[in-house]
């Protein structure tokens, strides 16, 4: 549901006080500190157990590890050493640098880093061996509850740690943080960004050091002071190239935080300069400005002393800001409120956010490249309300991040290729259908298609109404995503779907026997050769009598009706209430199944025999039955195949049951409410007959 970023109570950076408790035993953690206590235990995490399958999925530890307890390791574990610093984000062996680069920038704004690494715990008398962070999560705040045995080699910490050896804080984050995507070696690769929205719920920006606007220092220099997160990275030309150290001292493919900047004056110019920290703690650039460089010796002292210059070997430097955009490509920027980059006033942007998901089949139609099953994809409006102060236009940036992704490794999904385009929306809430996008241009769109957590990119456009179309690259990919749109107005954003309404024309009277045409006449004669006197086919009769006809039907190609299907029409057609069809209600069918047929042609586009369950939508429409994407998608689970395609039969017990569970529905609601109200032997009763 859409909401507004900024709780007017609690100024918290927006972030909610509450975080949602996800362990299974459905206990708080300071429900499971205090039963610890009580029983005198230390807490043993079933959630998330002390054992290979927490560490990796595609291969065994190459080193004999020992989880131990930071009391088993050292004799004085402590949570924080005095207060947590971006010295105490050290890498281990595992592939997380994006990780700790994001943990290291989380240090510098302490107001943020106790949302997410709670102060309220210790190794002192209230110790149990439990310890808990927060991470935002598709728009919720989750507490991830742990226990504090970590993975150790000869008594060491296998992964990240603090430069101090008994503090432990960083350690348990990486821990907790690995829980949350599955095991530690879900936490190998990843985009720095990706784990600074989960430390702050904010929205993210990334730039090219090549294409960044010419006021990039300041607005990187205003973010830093509004607590945001930022991280840079220098692009590999081939996995040979990760982690690859140059001849000045930086390291490839490597994610690194920005700590600081700031002006000097230097032999009287004024120098821009930007702070890095490698979280390796070590490694660090050698070109001008590093620790040991002679720019510094003509650097007033005091100025050397606000900068916090030195020359210790702990992975963080200085360097001139134009050799920064020489050498890094890449910087991501992590808004906390977030406020406007490129304004210089500063205020609350409003959050509207959307949850939605790919379904293979009926709403997961790919880009535009592939027309005839993109219009599938859900469609978002999106109500411009208000310009911009002084402006013609709206500034939103659009958000589409795919949910998941990094905890479904283990099953081999990796990240889908994903993207929007942004159309102008027409005066309706029904969904547009291949014809709109066909002569109609996207007003904007996402940059490119690419497989990252999350794309966004900043717009303005004139006030009215949009139509977000969030998409993978590819059609037929399913996957959960969550569309965030931040505006510095008003706005709304709703998923176009058009309204649940069945509108089944009345079947004409049927003809009385002296009128019957030449057809009714056939099947008259066929039904006393099947039914008998009475007139009357029970499921197999009927099954016999519509094969019978529809193989002599040249104009559709079908197996055969099944026996369900009959069933299913006698339920519909019976109006005696005794399980069996009578002529006349045969007659009426046969007008509908006529119609159906037809229906059916008109979207077997190739005269396969078969309908594509993308085109069930308008096939359905087209019989007076219009659903939404979360009924389509049920339906496209029951009856279509794995390719995705539906045959007759398939076609046909759909429409009948839909028909069926509307005049059943119909007949209930007496009072015209859209509402009615069941027992449960009448809900039974109902699903067994619809």
């Amino acid at each position: 549901m859409p909401y507004i970023y900024e709780d007017p109570k609690h100024k918290n950076h927006g972030f909610p006080n509450m975080a949602k408790s996800i362990h299974s035993s459905g206990k708080t953690y300071e429900e499971l500190r205090l039963e610890c206590n009580r029983k005198g235990i230390m807490f043993e995490d079933d959630d998330f157990k002390a054992n290979d399958s927490s560490l990796f999925y595609t291969e065994k530890p190459k080193i004999p590890f020992v989880w131990k307890r930071p009391k088993e390791i050292v004799k004085d574990p402590e949570f924080i050493l005095g207060d947590a610093s971006r010295t105490d984000v050290c890498q281990g062996d595992l592939g997380d640098c994006w990780l700790l680069a994001a943990i290291a920038s989380l240090t510098l704004n302490k107001k943020v880093l106790q949302r997410v690494v709670p102060p309220d715990q210790s190794f002192g008398t209230s110790y149990a061996g439990i310890f808990h962070f927060q991470f935002w999560q598709h728009n919720e705040w989750i507490d991830v509850v742990i226990d504090d045995r970590l993975p150790t080699f000869k008594n060491r910490l296998v992964f990240l740690h603090s430069a101090d050896l008994n503090e432990f804080w960083s350690a348990l984050m990486e821990k907790a943080y690995a829980k949350l995507n599955g095991s530690y070696e879900a936490l190998k690769g990843g985009s720095t960004i990706e784990a600074m929205e989960d430390f702050t719920g904010g929205v993210s920006e990334a730039y090219e050091s090549k294409n960044v606007p010419n006021n990039f220092f300041t607005i990187m220099d205003k973010a830093l002071k509004r607590g945001s997160m930022l991280g840079c990275s220098i692009d590999t030309t081939s996995s040979a190239e990760t982690e690859a150290k140059t001849p000045q001292g930086l390291v490839k493919g490597h994610a690194y935080s920005i700590t600081g900047m700031d002006t000097v004056n230097y032999r009287g110019q004024m120098i821009q300069l930007i702070r890095l920290r490698n979280p390796w703690g070590q490694v660090e650039w050698n070109g001008p400005w590093s620790d040991n460089s002679s720019e510094w010796n003509s650097v007033d002292p005091a100025e050397r002393i606000r900068l916090s210059q030195t020359s210790l070997d702990d992975g963080e430097f200085w360097m001139k800001y134009e050799d920064f955009k020489r050498y890094f490509d890449k910087i991501e920027i992590c808004n906390l409120t977030p406020d406007a980059l490129d304004d210089d006033t500063k205020h609350k942007w409003e959050v509207r956010v959307h949850q939605g998901s790919w379904v293979r089949g009926s709403t997961a139609g790919g880009c535009r490249n592939f027309l005839d099953t993109f219009w599938t994809n859900p469609q978002i409006k999106l109500s411009l309300k208000e310009m911009d102060d002084g402006q013609k236009e709206c500034t939103f940036i659009a958000a589409l991040l795919q949910k998941n992704r990094r905890k479904l490794r283990k099953i081999g999904a990796d990240m889908l290729t994903i993207g929007y385009a942004i159309y102008p929306c027409p005066g309706t809430d029904s969904q547009m259908t291949k014809d709109f996008f066909k002569f109609n241009p996207s007003k904007a769109r996402s940059k490119t298609y690419i497989n990252l957590r999350e794309v966004s990119q900043r717009f303005k456009l004139p006030p009215g109404d949009y139509m977000i179309v969030p998409t993978t690259f590819e059609p037929h990919q399913e996957a959960d995503f969550c569309l965030r749109v931040f505006s510095e107005t008003k706005a709304d954003i709703n998923e176009i779907e058009g309204d649940i309404n069945v509108d089944i024309p009345d079947p004409p009277e049927p003809n009385p026997p002296h009128k019957e045409t030449a057809e009714e006449r056939q099947f008259r004669s066929l039904f006393e050769q099947i039914a008998g006197n009475d007139m009357e086919v029970n499921p197999q009769e009927l099954q016999y009598v519509l094969n019978s006809v529809l193989k002599r039907t040249k104009n559709i190609k079908f197996k055969e009706l099944s026996i369900l299907s009959c069933h299913n029409i006698i339920s519909l057609m019976d109006t005696g209430g005794n399980g069996t069809l009578g002529f006349e209600d045969f007659k009426i069918f046969w007008d509908k199944l006529k119609n159906w047929i037809s229906l059916f042609m008109q979207f077997d586009v190739d005269n396969s025999g078969t309908m594509s369950s993308y085109e069930l939508r308008l096939a359905l429409k087209a019989a007076g039955i219009q659903l939404n994407n979360t009924i389509l998608q049920l339906i496209v689970l029951r009856y279509a195949d794995d390719n995705y395609q539906m045959e007759f039969d398939d076609f046909l017990n759909c429409l009948i049951r839909l028909e069926n569970a509307y005049k059943t529905f119909k007949a209930l609601d007496k009072g015209k409410t859209d509402t009615i109200s069941v027992n449960r032997i009448e809900f039974i009763s109902l699903a067994i007959n619809i």
